[in-house]
């Protein structure tokens, strides 16, 4: 075994306190909060290590928190001598992969995402938009199933996440209805999400339209490691590319089984989950389940990395 990818969430399954291990055990990571502060002018690793879930879920805060922790995930993975082979990240995650993949300077990527959080926010009023996740269903019954409760609004599948799951946005009308369609077709699950937008479907296009003048502005670089992006699923290595993807990302689907499909067919066996939550390896799982996936979001789950890896790259013994 030898390729290794890099996956980046776009999410975090628990707020308050995430990356607290990794600031006080790594020096390469406390440097990387200490850079998105002064990035930003006030204390994200502050708001990361005691602000409450509700500040830290406003996408405005969650997007610069994730990107922060990712990245310090990955410096402390290359202090400890673990890089990757190809990069890919979930929606927000693929700032992180370019930052990975010596595309994007991180004090731009987190100055990016918090301007995109704020605006994916103002784009639609509270209560206009939702998303829901459908469990259980193909991507083309879920398909179906918001064509039909569409009646001239908007929903549509967000995030392709694997054969099991797909996530539906749009108006919270449209997506109550889709939910309602998709439980009477058989879907083992079909719920609302918590979350504060209607992501990656047409009701962002004014948060694209705003984010692509910040995105024009910033400089990227040609990628050292290859990166997979959410909108096409396809390899790229030029930094336009990069600039073009993040913009067409906003407003468009994550077509994310799609992008594992892509890594695996490129010879990739290991995976690792860079950032906070597993949320990435259970998708995994449900893709391919031959592979091996582990996380790094602390320091405990860092060295269970390693050694993983490291016992997976050692050839067996050959017996007699």
């Amino acid at each position: 075994m030898g390729l290794c990818a890099f996956l980046f969430p776009g999410q975090a399954s628990q707020y308050p306190g995430m990356g607290r291990d990794l600031y006080d055990k790594f020096p390469a990571a406390r440097a990387v909060f200490d850079e998105a502060d002064r990035a930003l002018g006030f204390s994200i690793s502050g708001m990361c290590f005691e602000g409450t879930e509700e500040h830290l879920k406003l996408t405005e805060n969650t997007q610069p928190a994730v990107v922060t922790v990712s990245v310090a995930a990955l410096r402390a993975l290359a202090e400890n001598g673990v890089a990757p082979t190809y990069v890919a990240g979930h929606s927000l995650g693929e700032y992180s992969a370019l930052v990975a993949a010596g595309s994007l300077v991180f004090a731009d990527a987190v100055r990016m995402v918090r301007q995109r959080g704020a605006f994916m926010q103002e784009a639609v009023p509270s209560g206009v938009g939702a998303m829901a996740a459908i469990l259980g269903l193909s991507h083309a019954q879920v398909e179906e199933a918001c064509h039909r409760a569409a009646q001239g609004e908007v929903v549509a599948p967000a995030n392709l996440n694997s054969p099991e799951q797909t996530v539906i946005s749009g108006h919270a009308g449209a997506v109550k209805r889709a939910v309602e369609i998709a439980s009477q077709s058989g879907a083992k699950r079909a719920v609302i999400l918590p979350v504060s937008a209607p992501f990656h479907c047409e009701l962002m296009q004014p948060a694209q339209q705003r984010l692509e003048e910040w995105v024009r502005e910033i400089t990227f670089g040609p990628l050292r490691i290859p990166l997979v992006t959410n909108v096409a699923a396809e390899t790229i290595e030029r930094g336009d590319e990069a600039r073009e993807a993040l913009i067409r990302q906003v407003s468009l689907p994550v077509r994310w089984e799609e992008s594992v499909r892509t890594l695996l067919d490129a010879g990739v066996e290991m995976f690792v989950e860079v950032g906070p939550g597993k949320v990435l390896s259970g998708l995994l799982r449900q893709i391919d389940r031959s592979v091996l996936c582990v996380n790094v979001e602390d320091e405990k789950s860092l060295h269970a990395a390693i050694e993983k890896l490291a016992q997976a790259r050692t050839p067996a013994a050959d017996a007699d």
